[in-house]
């Protein structure tokens, strides 16, 4: 029995692939033909069978996009808290001090994920890297959601610990660590398995700096050995920058390349603060070398570290380099849209040109280069033979309105709101901008009782006992009642 075929008639604009330039271009007034099976035809007139025939003259057709790098955890109940703290000391950044004390609770993981999941597809996102804790519901609701996932559950040796506001140390347990490995090898194997043929597991020693130099090495073996993608945080803070030259005299790239970890398997979460970063205290200008001859991925996530005022310089310089680049959320808002404006503006500032990146090369970042960085060449585009992954954009918003280039509408203005469907293998997952397979709504309402028991812990578990009106302070002061 053939699967259904939808056909998407005449669009007013479709993202298709250039296999000849190996590169997206727009196609005008095009077919679209798909099934669970593929994209079956991107084209002037589609002659086969259809079962579902969608007008497209005010839809874009474009590849669903990639992300590389997000968390489900507790990222969605820490929205409102930690944007206007940091640690003076650690650069400002708030990662140690503040974030690190909310974690959401085990009645919370599964609403946290599904809003994570929803918010993903609803713009845009066809495919994620999940790095998080397991859970009794993670694996089943990243195949109910229907999206293609990649479960990277983390492992690590060393958990941070603040003394006062002015010093970051680190409390090893090494046992702990290799239990929590074993049991992360375990979950891999049962994500590969899954049979909806959508999920894979990857290998995720969590940081750099919380790993032991063995740790790191017997994973990347292991992940090797079978044929998995490997995620670990590296570069992402000047604090971890300063604690690698500490320990090695390195910068994690030249850290990496030494243990024999880098490679095309490799995505490296953030990678920012490498030798040619003006924060940064070498200027030898080899880490982007050493990504680019290597293979090694980056998983790019602006917008939780704009907030705290810090940037990787520049998106541009890495991919004229010859690093490939993909694009992640990391935290709030999910926002996979948001982002890749994000991304543009912080590269555009750092490279201190509007000439430093444009909106194809972006695009390609959040299509291809995150599908490169997986080991795919089926997801990420439209082209005959590729996953039906895709999104169809609603041209008729006032946001996409007027048009003369629907991708840069879409980015710099429209973001989500103009994200109608979303399909994978050929699947709805989103309808008329619903999330279909998952209760979102029911875990948004889910989440304020969630946010009030991790506040609740994070007064407990605050090494200084702070109150939550000092750790998160109101952006107003609080009108007096009466």
């Amino acid at each position: 029995m053939t699967e259904p075929v939808t056909v998407v008639r005449k669009a007013a604009w479709v993202v298709a692939w250039d296999g000849g330039s190996s590169q997206h271009v727009y196609m005008q007034d095009a077919d679209v033909a798909f099934s669970k099976a593929g994209v079956l035809y991107v084209g002037p007139t589609y002659d086969g069978h259809a079962d579902e025939e969608i007008a497209g003259a005010s839809i874009m057709v474009m590849p669903g996009l990639v992300n590389i790098h997000c968390h489900s955890g507790d990222e969605p109940i820490a929205k409102g808290l930690f944007e206007d703290v940091g640690t003076a000391v650690l650069w400002g950044n708030a990662l140690y001090e503040y974030s690190a004390l909310v974690d959401s609770d085990a009645d919370a993981k599964a609403a946290c994920q599904t809003v994570m999941l929803g918010d993903l597809m609803r713009s845009g996102v066809t495919t994620h890297l999940d790095i998080a804790s397991p859970h009794s519901k993670w694996l089943s609701l990243a195949a109910e959601s229907g999206m293609r996932a990649y479960l990277a559950p983390g492992f690590r040796e060393a958990q941070w610990r603040m003394a006062g506001s002015h010093r970051l140390e680190f409390e090893w347990n090494e046992a702990q660590g290799r239990e929590r490995y074993a049991e992360a090898l375990a979950f891999v194997d049962q994500a590969r398995a899954h049979p909806s043929g959508r999920i894979d597991g990857v290998i995720a020693p969590s940081q750099i700096e919380t790993c032991s130099e063995g740790l790191i090495q017997d994973a990347v073996a292991e992940a090797r050995n079978r044929g998995m993608r490997i995620t670990i945080h590296a570069a992402q803070t000047m604090a971890e920058h300063e604690e690698l030259l500490r320990r090695t005299g390195e910068t994690a790239p030249a850290m990496l390349e030494r243990l024999g970890v880098l490679g095309p398997d490799l995505i490296l979460g953030h990678c920012i603060f490498l030798d040619h970063h003006s924060w940064t205290r070498q200027r030898s200008r080899e880490d982007l070398a050493r990504l680019a001859r290597s293979g090694t991925s980056v998983a790019h996530c602006p917008v939780t570290f704009a907030r705290s005022g810090m940037t990787l310089e520049s998106l541009g310089a890495y991919l004229r380099a010859g690093v490939n680049v993909g694009i992640g959320t990391d935290s709030y808002p999910f926002n996979m849209l948001e982002e890749m404006r994000e991304a543009m503006i912080c590269s555009r500032v750092a490279g201190r040109s509007v000439f430093d990146l444009n909106t194809g090369g972006l695009f390609s970042a959040a299509t291809t280069g995150g599908a490169k960085a997986l080991g795919r060449s089926d997801i990420g585009r439209l082209a005959p033979g590729a996953k039906a992954d895709l999104a169809l954009v609603d041209l008729s918003h006032p946001a996409m309105q007027p048009i003369h280039d629907p991708l840069r509408n879409l980015i710099h203005c429209a973001a989500e709101r103009a994200i109608r469907d979303v399909y994978v293998d050929g699947q709805v997952v989103v309808k008329d901008h619903r999330v279909a397979n998952l209760d979102y709504d029911g875990a948004v309402r889910e989440l304020q009782d969630a946010q009030r028991r991790a506040s609740r812990r994070a007064e407990r578990e605050d090494p200084q006992g702070r109150p939550l009106a000092t750790l998160a302070p109101y952006s107003l002061p609080l009108a007096a009642r009466g």
